[in-house]
């Protein structure tokens, strides 16, 4: 077996223990005589899946009982449009803009109220996370909402924003399950899996009780009601059934691994390695404030678009795929998330070294 090092932002790399004992259980899961992805959704099997997954999740969260944990599909896309439908009561809410996914859900969020934009980085290309320490919050503002992680750009909220009491909705999508979250601060908190939980098709919603209510905006589908999934458990249709299996077994995995505290401890030991050099490169630089970076998502440049492409060709070639940078903002992107491991991050590194010295 010949696995490359994959820096993908999503789908994105998964770990090899979680791959081995899915392939392992591939044709048949148990005693059941069967393989996942054909059993009933209401079959008992799938039913402890599900309750075994969820009831890890909360462990490795800490997820207090007065939140719902609801696996659902869709993906952000579809959060973007959940989020305003079922909590905006008053038919206002505040985005705080650092990126392309906040960008896109404040979009969706005009089409069923007013949106105020509090605070934003889009003059600097979205290479920073805006002061939030004391925000025009809206007095009648349902919530305030954040991208937490942005994938594209590489930048993370180190400090949560002071919403003056609003509830905080918060998409931690490609940072989810990276590091403790304090899970009390938000009123829902959302990922898709495929960045750095499982493989595309799920996306977990994490929503305090309160807000799980009847008198959601008059049109809202029944799917998209949060009270819906919530009622039935995640299982009012078909849910994506082996992926949230695949999500069961990398919530064990991370559990093995020491949990959340370790798993932080792991991925800032990892950045730095990739952040010390571009620190240090002549050729090769980061585009984010210092202050501001993430963990997972590492974008640099050269400044020269040819130089960038070149790399990329022979960084491809050597095993480090998909270092392209998003279609949007161009140069490289290193998405580090929990499965990858520490030597390919210095692989990457030496590669880069040995790349800038031949150059």
């Amino acid at each position: 077996m010949s696995r490359v090092y994959n820096f993908s932002a999503g789908p994105a790399v998964l770990p090899e223990e979680v791959l081995k004992t899915a392939a392992d259980e591939l044709v048949e899961y148990g005693t059941s005589g069967m393989s996942v992805m054909e059993m009933s959704h209401r079959s008992k099997d799938f039913e402890d899946i599900l309750n075994t997954a969820e009831a890890d999740l909360r462990e490795l969260m800490g997820i207090p009982a007065n939140y719902k944990v609801l696996f659902l599909q869709g993906g952000g896309n579809t959060q973007f449009a959940m989020v305003p439908m079922n909590l905006m009561k008053n038919r206002v809410a505040d985005y705080i803009l650092t990126g392309q996914w906040a960008k896109k859900a404040a979009k969706e969020a005009e089409l069923y109220g007013k949106v105020n934009i509090i605070a934003s980085s889009a003059d600097k290309t979205f290479s920073y996370i805006p002061d939030v320490s004391d925000l025009p919050v809206s007095p009648d503002a349902d919530y305030v909402y954040i991208c937490q992680n942005n994938t594209i750009y590489g930048t993370t909220f180190k400090k949560l924003p002071d919403t003056k009491g609003k509830d905080l909705v918060s998409d931690i999508s490609s940072m989810f399950l990276s590091e403790p979250m304090d899970v009390s601060k938000y009123g829902i908190l959302w990922g898709g899996v495929q960045k750095n939980v499982g493989p595309a098709g799920v996306t977990i919603v994490i929503i305090r009780e309160d807000l799980i209510r009847e008198d959601v905006l008059p049109f809202t589908p029944t799917m998209l009601r949060y009270k819906t999934h919530a009622d039935n458990n995640s299982l009012y249709n078909t849910p994506p059934c082996y992926n949230i299996y695949v999500c069961g077994l990398v919530f064990k995995w991370l559990k093995a691994m020491g949990g959340l505290t370790v798993m932080q401890q792991r991925n800032e030991k990892k950045a730095a390695i990739l952040y010390d050099y571009l620190d240090r490169s002549n050729l090769f630089k980061g585009t984010v404030r210092k202050e501001d970076r993430s963990l997972m998502n590492v974008p640099f440049i050269t400044g020269d678009e040819a130089i960038d492409k070149k790399f990329i060709a022979e960084a491809t070639a050597a095993g480090f795929k998909n270092l392209k940078g998003h279609r949007t903002v161009g140069g490289m992107r290193a998405s580090l998330y929990n499965a990858m491991p520490e030597e390919g991050v210095a692989k990457l590194v030496q590669f880069m070294e040995d790349f800038e010295k031949k150059l």
